[in-house]
């Protein structure tokens, strides 16, 4: 039901394969990725498309969207996935793309988020899943975790626990995906059974 993109260690990949989701497939951007040898390790299917092989990046959605197709997901989830995609292959899988960001969307979009986060002085980061649109980490929210930003904190120490909550919010959301729950209305995501879609992490 899921198929999963990755393109090195995969430690989301091994969360949601921890969570004990439907997951039919990991496919990688590089056939050094890490996160290949943790999936078939469990005994999942792998595949890899790699980026470097195709001269635009309209080839290579076209190749990676007929391997994905191989495997019939309902959902596809970016899992530290290091490619942007084509408005092309967002069309073709509108509103069952998924991606996880390391930053309280809208704020820091694009890379290097926790030394952002830091250099702006802010209180609370975070993590953000979310719907994939043609617009880079902009698309419709399903879930936020929040961590206190710390006077001495550096960026590895930030990110560090960012990921830990990313561990959290990214099985859950495919959960109630895969389980029909999320609901998209102007461009705002709801849940049902309204279940918190934030979550306020202790440390």
């Amino acid at each position: 039901m899921i198929v999963i993109l990755i393109s090195g260690r995969g430690s989301n990949m091994q969360a949601l394969l921890d969570a004990g989701l439907p997951v039919s497939a990991v496919i990688s951007s590089r056939a050094d990725a890490q996160g290949l040898q943790a999936a078939a390790a469990r005994g999942i299917p792998t595949g890899v498309v790699e980026h470097r092989a195709f001269g635009s990046r309209e080839a290579f959605d076209a190749a990676l969207a007929a391997e994905i197709d191989r495997f019939e997901p309902r959902l596809v989830a970016l899992a530290g996935f290091m490619r942007v995609l084509t408005p092309g292959f967002v069309a073709r899988f509108r509103e069952r793309l998924l991606n996880i960001h390391p930053s309280l969307l809208p704020a820091f979009p694009g890379l290097n988020t926790h030394e952002r986060a830091l250099a702006a002085g802010v209180k609370l980061h975070g993590c953000t899943v979310h719907f994939v649109t043609a617009e880079l980490d902009h698309g419709p929210i399903v879930i936020q975790a929040a961590v206190r930003v710390r006077p001495d904190d550096s960026a590895a120490a930030l990110a560090a626990r960012v990921l830990r909550q990313e561990h959290v919010i990214y099985p859950k959301a495919a959960g109630w995906f895969i389980d029909n729950r999320l609901v998209i209305s102007s461009g705002v995501v709801s849940v049902k059974g309204n279940d918190a879609q934030l979550v306020l992490a202790a440390d």
